[in-house]
């Protein structure tokens, strides 16, 4: 047997692994290389869940507020102008004959009863509906060719808010807080302010911790709804009070060094002594009465010609008082389910949208576009990622019989503003008549990956593993829509 590598295979050879070296090294140059796979989970301390963590890589955004609009805000009456829509205005929408969508037959193709105009140095094509935040739109980045999974409202919803159609499964901010922890020790890492008028219809789905730690759950109040049991009870003196948990505080500690390693103890003591800060801190945070007369104007919070309106106001303002001291993300509702009848108390307008959409419209507006203003002016949106969404969007035809418009998940709009993105900047589009995504279709998967990634995290390799399986926001999809990025 000879044991000589024969020369010619020894000069094939090494040219074929010279050239792989060759390959590999301009694969990694270009970043072409399949990134690595294992997770990457936060070391968490028991005994403060909350502390501060590094973020996967340079973020561009400490703290999130997502505006959400429940109820389905049509993509057709505010942000996505269809000049053909326009001129064809009464007549079919072609290739859908006998088209059956949510709630019935479809009708013929109906324009906007809102006129749009050109906004800003951009000339940014916005309706009336809304033209205080039309005003802003230099400062927006538009997702016009945003795509879902559902087009029922309570599944949508879970899936805006936590990447599943499904209830059980971690919210966006429980995600974010679980990895990135708080800088604030006295409030809540994530707090969802629920619409004046009540919950949306997904309820405590849409800021749940789903398999996550309890603990990082969002914390639910608003301007209206303040958190139960802050006050010290009757009889009971500051002192007292005080005095009574340092005792507590005291015998936990003794307890602790007794039984070391009792991470559920120490995680116990953590929340405790968080509701005792926020004792102090929610009331101060929450008192609106600090806000000067030129503010709650601004907001439109003075309005009393329109209750509803001065109460999302008051929301605006508490939501940027907790962007302000620190609060990781910040969930604001604007619609609930259902009080009142279909479209009366969100954005579910399938039977008279002039009627409801001219209610919901001055609700929403004034107050959201003094909020983003508010917080440019304070430097807020420097570090602060901008997210206003909705579950999915509109039919561009009234349904049959109606004078509204049906469900679509497969073609609708998000903005973003603020820190790591573009403005004023488009990404994607629908058809000529906003029915269907057509040019760079992005998922909702997409938009969690993007707003994940400007936090400085890793969408694919942030998971958690539970059930048999690691779980991640995104599931196994998503990619960072990288031209919006700065």
């Amino acid at each position: 047997m000879n044991s000589f590598l024969p020369r010619r295979k020894f000069l094939t050879e090494t040219a074929t692994g010279l050239g792989g070296i060759a390959l590999a090294s301009l694969l990694q140059q270009q970043n072409l290389l399949s990134a690595p796979s294992t997770p990457l989970r936060p070391a968490i301390d028991p005994a403060h869940p909350f502390a501060a963590r590094q973020p996967h890589h340079k973020a561009a955004a400490k703290n999130v507020l997502v505006i959400f609009c429940a109820g389905a805000c049509s993509q057709v009456d505010t942000f996505d102008y269809k000049p053909e829509l326009i001129r064809r205005d009464g007549q079919p929408l072609p290739g859908s004959e006998n088209l059956v969508t949510f709630q019935g037959e479809q009708g013929m193709l109906t324009k906007s009863p809102w006129k749009f105009k050109p906004r800003g140095e951009s000339g940014k094509m916005v309706s009336d509906l809304l033209p205080e935040l039309a005003e802003l739109a230099d400062e927006m980045c538009f997702i016009h060719s945003l795509t879902g999974k559902t087009n029922t409202h309570g599944p949508g919803e879970n899936f805006m808010s936590t990447g599943n159609t499904l209830d059980g499964f971690p919210s966006m901010g429980a995600w974010t807080t679980w990895a990135l922890g708080t800088e604030n020790e006295n409030l809540p890492a994530y707090v969802a302010i629920s619409d004046p008028r009540g919950t949306p219809q997904s309820s405590v789905n849409n800021w749940g911790p789903g398999f996550l730690p309890a603990a990082f759950q969002g914390t639910e109040f608003n301007a209206t709804k303040p958190l139960n049991n802050l006050q010290i009870p009757p009889g009971t003196s500051a002192n007292t009070d005080r005095v009574t948990r340092d005792f507590l505080r005291r015998l936990n500690e003794r307890h602790l060094e007794q039984f070391p390693g009792d991470s559920e103890l120490a995680a116990r003591i953590s929340s405790y002594e968080l509701a005792a800060r926020m004792q102090l801190s929610v009331p101060q945070v929450t008192d609106l009465t600090t806000e000067s007369k030129s503010t709650l104007k601004a907001y439109g919070a003075d309005d009393t010609t329109n209750p509803l309106k001065a109460q999302f106001a008051n929301n605006c303002i508490l939501a940027r008082r907790l962007i302000e001291q620190g609060v990781r993300f910040v969930q604001l509702f604007n619609g609930a389910y259902q009080t009142g009848g279909e479209g009366v108390s969100n954005w579910d307008g399938h039977k008279k949208i002039v009627d409801q959409y001219s209610k919901h419209g001055p609700v929403l507006d004034q107050p959201c576009a003094a909020l983003l203003r508010d917080m440019k002016q304070r430097g807020l949106l420097e570090e602060t990622l901008v997210v206003w969404v909705t579950e999915f969007g509109r039919m561009p035809t009234f349904q049959k019989g109606a004078s509204g418009r049906d469900h679509n998940p497969d073609g609708f709009t998000a903005w973003m503003m603020g820190a790591g993105v573009k403005a004023p900047f488009t990404y994607g589009a629908t058809d000529e008549f906003s029915y269907r995504a057509i040019e760079n279709v992005a998922s909702v998967y997409d938009l969690h990956a993007t707003i994940l990634h400007l936090l400085g995290l890793n969408h694919e390799r942030l998971t958690y593993y539970y059930n048999g399986f690691e779980r991640r926001l995104t599931d196994v999809h998503g990619h960072v829509i990288k031209d919006i990025l700065v």
